[in-house]
């Protein structure tokens, strides 16, 4: 009870701290900008137009990239929905927040209730803030919103939050907009059907008809998913916002479909990042810096002039990047850490990746992989096992579901990540840098998971 009552007694501190920031923003008379923060659920990097998918249709994403900046290097840094929202929505770590796995039904993983989030220190910086659609994280007073609309149809969606935008309120809003397409099983109502045999299958997928379906029900479900942002831009420009409101546009995590979503594989991990800040005059910029979903936070905290003094939070603002700033070397790493997906899904990882090469680190590499309901069920696995297929995608079923204790790539040479070179002496040196960065990684995000160097 004491550390509790401590808890919140430094909460009401940092609200007065962040209150008296927004009161001297106020004075200065800065204008501080509407925030969007859009995010779908389960799409993949390259399945939109604007990041060359030849036959997803997406041009309310497009039309962002158009007069924004597309990242091609953006990572989310755990492959699973709540983990990766309370990433989105803290800045931290899931071994740092605590949602280790999915918020819902039996599975009851819930962040440290201490946890800043996006949400409550804009509120306390003067935002007025509301969450459309997907939720999923916990617990609510961590994460709460003034207002909240269920989830429904994107474009229904996003008159439903009209209101809001167009309020005649001199306080600036935050919108968390989220989508639950395309998420198995795919809504595509109101989207145009795909051919299955036009559909190009990636590399990490089998090439079987039933794949082939559910990648064109998948392209559907995006197109639904797009219909939304299309709409809520034209509604910002009906309503005086679009000049004076950032956004954010990404996915929660990878396609959902195995050797994507909850794996630490690139499918998963590397996901559509489309940024725009409407105080900058470049348009239709391309960044392959490195950024991770953990600068999410800080970003958005960083346009607000609402970031704390001691702020929790393990990324760091890219707003330079977005007004034009040259990367350098200073955004060619990112991390990741997964634990669960479903709680009987327990397969702690933990991954650093270069711009060359990427470890992870299987720390329960003893276990076999741990498949997600709707990723077993699906109709690409279950016709791969019944077919008795031993490879899946470019992967053997065999090395997908049993896995070495380290998977060192190269992936300027095995961009597919086949290729273990961990075992390989010529790649000592470079394992034991990379290992040496990881566990650094666990030392200044307080991984309760680093003690398992030495005790396993």
């Amino acid at each position: 009870m004491e550390r509790r009552t401590f808890l919140k007694t430094a909460g009401v501190a940092g609200a007065l701290t962040m209150a008296a920031q927004s009161n001297a923003a106020a004075a200065a008379g800065e204008k501080r900008p509407n925030i969007v923060l859009y995010v779908t659920d389960d799409q993949g990097t390259n399945d939109a137009g604007c990041y060359g998918h030849p036959l997803a249709r997406t041009p309310g994403l497009n039309a962002l990239a158009a007069e924004g900046m597309r990242f091609t290097s953006a990572y989310c840094v755990c492959a699973s929905c709540s983990p990766s929202r309370s990433v989105l929505l803290t800045g931290m770590h899931t071994h740092a927040n605590g949602q280790y796995g999915l918020a819902h039904a039996t599975h009851n993983f819930a962040s440290f209730e201490n946890v800043q989030s996006l949400p409550n220190l804009l509120r306390d910086a003067g935002y007025r803030t509301l969450c459309a659609g997907k939720y999923h994280v916990r617990p609510e007073p961590a994460y709460h919103f003034d207002e909240y609309i269920k989830v429904m149809a994107p474009d229904k969606m996003a008159e439903a939050v009209r209101p809001f935008i167009a309020a005649a309120d001199d306080r600036p809003f935050f919108l968390n907009f989220n989508t639950v397409e395309p998420h198995r099983p795919f809504h595509r109502d109101g989207a145009a059907p795909v051919s299955p045999d036009a559909v190009p299958v990636p590399e990490y997928l089998p090439d079987i008809p039933e794949c082939r379906e559910e990648l064109a029900e998948y392209l559907a479900s995006i197109e639904r998913a797009d219909q939304g942002l299309a709409r809520l831009i034209e509604i910002l420009k009906e309503t005086g916002r679009w000049d004076d409101t950032v956004i954010v546009y990404v996915s929660d995590n990878g396609a959902p479909f195995p050797g994507a979503k909850t794996t630490v594989y690139e499918p998963g991990l590397r996901l559509p990042c489309v940024a725009r800040d409407p105080a900058n005059a470049q348009q239709g910029v391309v960044s392959d810096a490195m950024i991770s979903f953990a600068d999410i936070t800080p970003t958005l905290l960083d346009y607000a002039g609402a970031t704390p003094k001691n702020p929790q939070f393990q990324g760091r603002s890219f707003r330079s990047l977005l007004q034009g700033a040259d990367p350098g070397a200073d955004w060619d790493e990112i991390y990741a850490s997964h634990t669960f997906h479903e709680v009987t899904m327990y397969y702690p990882m933990r991954m650093v990746r270069t711009r060359r090469h990427k470890l992870i680190w299987n720390i329960a590499h003893g276990l076999p992989y741990p498949f997600a309901s709707d990723l077993w069920n699906s109709k690409t696995w279950q016709a791969v096992m019944q077919r008795g297929l031993t490879h899946y995608g470019k992967r053997s079923l065999d090395a997908y579901i049993h896995r070495p204790r380290f998977e060192l790539y190269d992936l300027e040479t095995d961009p597919d990540e086949v290729v273990n070179l961990a075992g390989d002496p010529a790649h000592a040196g470079l394992l034991a840098e990379l290992q040496q960065k990881l566990r650094a990684f666990q030392e200044r995000t307080k991984d309760p998971w680093i003690l398992k160097w030495d005790r396993e």
